[in-house]
């Protein structure tokens, strides 16, 4: 499930040429967390990662990566990844989470990062490489998730 969207060269940053064993061991290897979800048959529909988006003194906001099967987008499930990675973060004390590289061509995605409280705290200009479009901007969005703060 990763390594076609990986290929596409559209939302993440990874190598396009990247294998299934290299998407796996990134996407895994270097996370606090990762969550998978199934259907009712038991098939896999998408996937998350949580981490600590710095390292030491930056350890306290949160990351996260989101994959949703192709045949499988546009049913909520991201939402609802979503949704539980914010839980999730809060269980594990993280203060914030904060997304690096969202690519502005993603729409569904900067829509579903806002319906679930996201804000864009900035536009990196020219920063993604998209694999058909070119130097594309990319945003930076935040949450906080410590009750009763504002960003």
């Amino acid at each position: 499930m990763l390594e076609p969207v990986f290929r596409a060269g559209e939302t993440f940053p990874h190598d396009p040429v990247i294998s299934e064993a290299e998407a796996m061991m990134a996407w895994v290897e270097q996370s606090q967390a990762v969550m998978v979800a199934v259907d009712v048959a038991g098939a896999l529909v998408g996937t998350y990662y949580l981490r600590p988006n710095s390292l030491a003194l930056g350890a306290h906001v949160a990351n996260a990566g989101y994959v949703v099967a192709e045949h499988c987008r546009r049913q909520g499930i991201g939402s609802r990844l979503c949704q539980h990675s914010l839980q999730a973060a809060k269980r594990l004390g993280f203060r914030s989470m904060q997304f690096n590289l969202v690519v502005g061509t993603n729409t569904a995605g900067i829509v579903c990062w806002q319906r679930n409280g996201f804000q864009v705290v900035g536009t990196l200009a020219g920063a993604f490489r998209h694999r058909q479009l070119g130097y594309v901007d990319a945003l930076v969005m935040v949450q906080d998730l410590m009750e009763g703060s504002t960003l």
